[in-house]
């Protein structure tokens, strides 16, 4: 491929938007992004690391808690058992939810 069909697939791709929900809380003076996945991306080691450095790259290094629902709602959350822990016990519908565009 010459180099400037190179920059041309690349700006394609960069022009193409991802939608996702997810949340910035900050609570006890620790800031971390909550994001939404398919069940998946939990399940399986590689698809969870890549798509937590993914959205670290988004959020700019602040700890990324991943979370799934299951039929009935109920979330199950990973990342760091401080913010887990602290996440059991909140109901879902007190997050700040937001659907972000990058």
């Amino acid at each position: 491929m010459a180099n400037y069909q190179f920059a041309i697939a690349l700006l394609l791709c960069r022009k193409k938007e991802m939608q996702f929900d997810g949340a910035v809380i900050t609570e006890q003076r620790v800031t971390f992004a909550i994001v939404v996945v398919k069940s998946y991306v939990l399940s399986n080691n590689r698809e969870r690391e890549s798509t937590r450095r993914t959205f670290g790259a988004i959020f700019s290094g602040i700890p990324i808690i991943l979370m799934v629902q299951n039929s009935r709602g109920m979330p199950t959350y990973h990342g760091r058992d401080d913010i887990v822990n602290f996440l059991s016990n909140i109901h879902p519908s007190r997050i700040p939810w937001k659907r972000y565009n990058y």
